[in-house]
């Protein structure tokens, strides 16, 4: 290995626990994510893709609007290319845009650089492999046991690869997009609000839509590293739900920061999420025949209400672990066509290998298009959900986050709630993959039930474990 890729890394200063969450590695820029640290993943990370793939492919790089994301793609690119690999460089492109271009090229892997909904002063680095799908736990074990061994090579490497920087071929992905859709479909006459999140979104969604005739009303629609997601996107609907009202907007949509997401609003200002998403696209799809089984593949996340109106329509449905790499893996195992998440994470492989917001909501679209109705319409007439309470607890301690199933005053509280709704209800208790949180979700028929024992939960959880 090179000099420059043996820049120090204190291994000792790794957290004890996994690197690797659900999506990846993720944190505050600066702190696990700097430049010395990913300079060392990019080459181990590119050894082990190449090892994986058995030939010395390239790998394709993109990156969110962050400040950090130059830095750290920056970094990692020269790991790779001190591994001797090619690197194609997309710059600013959504999420998906790496996995689609990744899966229809000869790359051995791609890699992202985006903290997804996260704050500005996150980030985060996905990896995919060759086949567009995220990487597997096996691969990011090899390279987490590098990491941490600090394993340098003795002798001296004198292969380097390159860095080519192809902004170009995000058209590629676009056009991808366009012709996923229905012949002949377009959107002439539809009004629609796009929130862009100030990230990886701003180019390419609103050019499509405009192409197929939309007019498009776009906010937060420039690449900015010090506003994505604040008060914006897919996580704070309020500024697209009064765009929508104040325009008589047919649709809109919000992103994430890097687009493998969405959720969508009616014209009424109504939230429509992953759940009626799913029922939605799946009902169309049902009757095409092009739902294996009439399966929907869904997360322990997903409304009551959206299963048991699935289920009186002959459907079916399973339920994963929260993360799309889990609804992938159950997709790919049951032969299962469309999943995805409530928070808008929705995956069709008639079209395509990962999560990807600007291509649901295209199809959503699309769908409206084709029923020659409103969305608000196709909702009044799909299902009711049940009352369903998320709360967010902040656990900074990575050791308690990680291990909280093993608080007995949580499970006793648990226990209890569980036993006083009893088919009434249902109670998920997880702790996040990507942020410090404890994540307390409670599901009742009765609203009054599902606040009285989320409050008694969250009250729980903060004292024994958020507690300093």
């Amino acid at each position: 290995m090179s000099n420059f890729a043996k820049t120090i890394l204190d291994t000792n200063q790794l957290p004890q626990t996994p690197l690797f969450g659900t999506d990846g590695i993720r944190g505050k820029a600066g702190d696990i994510l700097t430049a010395p640290f990913t300079l060392q993943l990019g080459y181990w990370a590119g050894k082990v893709l190449e090892e994986a793939a058995k030939n010395k492919g390239s790998i394709i790089i993109g990156q969110d609007s962050r400040n950090s994301s130059g830095m750290l793609s920056s970094a990692i690119a020269a790991g790779l290319t001190s591994a001797g690999l090619e690197v194609w460089h997309l710059g600013l492109c959504p999420t998906p845009c790496v996995a689609t271009l990744t899966s229809k090229s000869e790359a051995i892997g791609g890699i992202m650089i985006s903290a997804s909904h996260n704050p500005p002063q996150d980030n985060g680095i996905k990896f995919f492999g060759k086949e567009g799908t995220k990487l597997a736990d096996s691969l990011t074990q090899k390279i987490e046991a590098h990491l941490r061994k600090n394993h340098l090579q003795d002798e001296a490497n004198t292969t380097w690869g390159k860095t080519y920087y192809r902004p170009e071929l995000v058209e590629q992905y676009a056009q991808v997009l366009k012709t996923s859709l229905p012949k002949n479909i377009d959107f002439q006459g539809m009004r629609i609000v796009l929130d862009l999140a100030w990230g990886a979104s701003v180019k390419v969604a609103p050019a499509i839509f405009q192409e197929l005739g939309a007019e498009v009303i776009s906010l937060h629609s420039l690449a900015d590293g010090d506003r994505i997601n604040v008060n914006c996107g897919s996580t704070h609907l309020d500024t697209v739900k009064q765009a929508v009202e104040e325009h008589q907007a047919d649709l809109g949509f919000a992103f994430d920061g890097d687009a493998d997401r969405v959720m969508a609003i009616d014209s009424q200002g109504r939230v429509i999420d992953g759940d009626y998403i799913l029922y939605l696209w799946g009902d169309l799809l049902k009757q095409q025949q092009q739902l294996p089984d009439d399966l929907i593949v869904a997360t322990v996340m997903a409304n009551l209400g959206f299963e048991r109106a699935w289920q009186a329509k002959g459907g079916k449905m399973q339920r994963t672990a929260v993360g799309d790499r889990y609804v992938q893996a159950a997709m790919w195992l049951t032969g299962a066509m469309l999943g995805g998440e409530q928070s808008g994470h929705i995956l069709c492989h008639h079209h395509g290998v990962s999560g990807d917001g600007i291509q649901t909501a295209l199809h959503l679209t699309s769908l409206v298009r084709q029923a020659d109705t409103s969305l608000a319409n196709l909702v009044d007439n799909s299902f009711q959900t049940y009352p369903q309470i998320l709360r967010n607890v902040i656990v900074e301690d990575r050791e308690r986050r990680s291990k909280w199933q093993e608080c007995e005053p949580v499970q006793q509280a648990i226990a209890k709630a569980e036993a006083a709704m009893g088919k009434q209800g249902r109670i998920l208790v997880r702790a996040s993959g990507t942020e410090p949180l404890i994540r307390v979700m409670v599901e009742a028929v009765d609203h009054k039930l599902t606040s009285y024992w989320t409050d008694e939960l969250v009250k729980v959880v903060e004292q024994n474990l958020a507690a300093t």
